[in-house]
């Protein structure tokens, strides 16, 4: 996908260019800074006495010597003082000012650590804010893989809203799949909640019974749009892709930017009407063009899925189809969160 949180070590990262939070100086340091330094041997500090240092927001690139990487691009970040100093902009101008630089060094890849997180102590959930804001507005402009590299378990998210609805509709679909109808009901009433344990029974007896009467089947039959029935029937993914961008107005570039999916990994779909692509694609696809979530189960089967309880990650797409939430980048948040995969698929044609 062109953008993807990862979790790795990034002196590790297979990528044309790799940022190093680096200090002032540029000559090396603790973090990531010293890992860095570190992996790539002294040429890299060699190179880095050189340059004259480097200001906050200001990117300075060498090459990465002993690294997987052709090259590091070396960036400064603010120090957090509680918000009020300019750092959001300063930690922006990092991003971006990397991302412009690479782009010129004609890179297709490039690998970030969450810039100023560390001792400079920004607040993890901001910093991502601001970085998701940065490389989104570049990738919409360019075509480039970029990943945000976390080291560690380190979470992200936990502390935002749509990360604890949804945490709480997966234990809410877990426990209906995997509690029975007693169980339910009885830790209904342990919790003294007499009208859920009430519910709960009413809704099993509604349950065992088949309906009296069905104000749809006393209705007269309508006839079916045969025309659209046999087009949509025999369409496979890519055609039903393609129907669904015209229908909502898109265009084709617009559709997999807000997908999170490789260019050419969108024209090997257009081209190959048998081409079958992954579920975290289809997904994506069904979270850009902003389908109901009956919708999105259809565009699923086309591709020969369907979203299961039994899965975190279904679960996850199925409460923000529901709930309207429609931003890959923050629901691709919610995932990496719970260590399931990404919306999107990446350069390798996933």
């Amino acid at each position: 996908m062109p953008f993807e949180i990862v979790r790795n070590d990034i002196t590790r990262m297979k990528v044309d260019a790799i940022v190093n939070a680096a200090n002032r100086s540029l000559l090396g340091g603790g973090g990531v800074d010293g890992a860095i330094h570190k992996a790539a041997g002294p040429d890299l500090l060699a190179e880095c006495r050189t340059l004259n240092g480097c200001e906050v927001g200001e990117a300075k690139l060498t090459l990465g010597y002993r690294l997987p990487a052709r090259y590091v691009i070396h960036t400064v970040g603010p120090v957090w003082h509680g918000g009020h100093s300019g750092e959001r902009e300063k930690l922006s101008a990092c991003y971006r000012n990397s991302l412009e630089l690479a782009w010129e060094k004609g890179c297709e890849s490039i690998a970030f650590p969450l810039i100023s997180t560390g001792a400079y102590a920004y607040p993890k959930e901001e910093a991502m804010t601001v970085a998701e804001a940065a490389i989104r507005a570049f990738l919409d402009r360019h075509d480039m893989t970029v990943y945000l590299v976390i080291f560690g378990r380190e979470a992200l998210s936990l502390g935002k809203k749509l990360f604890r609805d949804v945490q709480e509709y997966i234990d809410d679909v877990y426990e209906k799949t995997h509690l029975g109808p007693k169980e339910l009901s009885r830790r209904a009433a342990w919790l003294q909640e007499e009208e859920k344990a009430l519910e709960v029974d009413k809704n099993l007896m509604a349950g065992a019974a088949e309906p009296l009467f069905d104000a749809e089947m006393a209705a007269p039959p309508r006839m079916p749009d045969w025309e659209t029935l046999l087009r949509e029937t025999d369409e496979g993914f890519s055609e039903a892709l393609l129907r669904l961008i015209d229908e909502k107005g898109m265009s084709d570039v617009e559709c997999y930017k807000r997908a999170n999916v490789d260019r050419k990994l969108f024209s090997k779909i257009r081209s190959n009407r048998d081409y079958k692509p992954s579920k975290s694609t289809v997904c994506a696809f069904a979270v850009a063009l902003g389908l109901t979530l009956p919708e999105a189960r259809a565009l699923l089967e086309k591709a020969g899925y369907a979203l299961s309880h039994s899965s975190k990650f279904d679960i996850i797409v199925e409460y923000c189809l529901a709930h309207r939430v429609l931003d890959v980048y923050e629901i691709n948040e919610v995932l990496f969160a719970h260590d399931v995969p990404l919306l999107g698929s990446c350069g390798k044609l996933a």
